[in-house]
């Protein structure tokens, strides 16, 4: 599962969005799955979590979901996606790469350990860490050269 949610994080890369994939996943099947897409959205909410939520949700015509359901997902998840994994009552988050300045879950925030939460998550972190991290990186290179390029041909113009 995790490769897949690798495989949607390169095609969102492709779209110009930050490579993140993730998938909702429950009995050995695919029930949501989605990339970072809040640039061609327009729409701030739009992060990979969000998406694979949605559309599980959509599919099951429930708001929440079935017990011992899993989030897959490239990279660890934020303030706001952590949120919505309570209130779609995911049982386990597997993610990839930590994030170290906003990961809500286990790099910063620490969200599942407290206790006023009606839901707990399970949480295994670093899987395939490496490779999440290194398309990450890889991607953020490539933008911060764009940028430069761009900067420099238009104090050329």
């Amino acid at each position: 599962m995790m490769n897949h949610t690798l495989a949607l994080a390169k095609y969102g890369a492709t779209c110009g969005e930050i490579p993140v994939g993730a998938v909702v996943v429950h009995d050995g099947k695919i029930l949501g799955e989605g990339y970072n897409c809040p640039i061609s959205t327009q729409d701030p909410t739009a992060h990979a979590e969000i998406i694979a939520i949605r559309q599980a949700c959509q599919h099951l015509q429930n708001y929440r979901l079935p017990p011992n359901s899993t989030l897959y997902v490239s990279l660890e998840p934020c303030t706001m996606c952590f949120g919505s994994l309570i209130h779609a009552r995911v049982d386990r988050v597997v993610f990839g790469a930590y994030e170290p300045k906003a990961g809500a879950v286990v790099s910063q925030l620490h969200l599942p350990q407290h206790e006023f939460y009606n839901h707990t998550i399970a949480i295994q972190g670093g899987l395939l860490a490496h490779q999440s991290g290194a398309m990450l990186s890889k991607f953020f290179k490539q933008r911060r050269a764009q940028k430069r390029l761009d900067k420099h041909t238009s104090k050329r113009a």
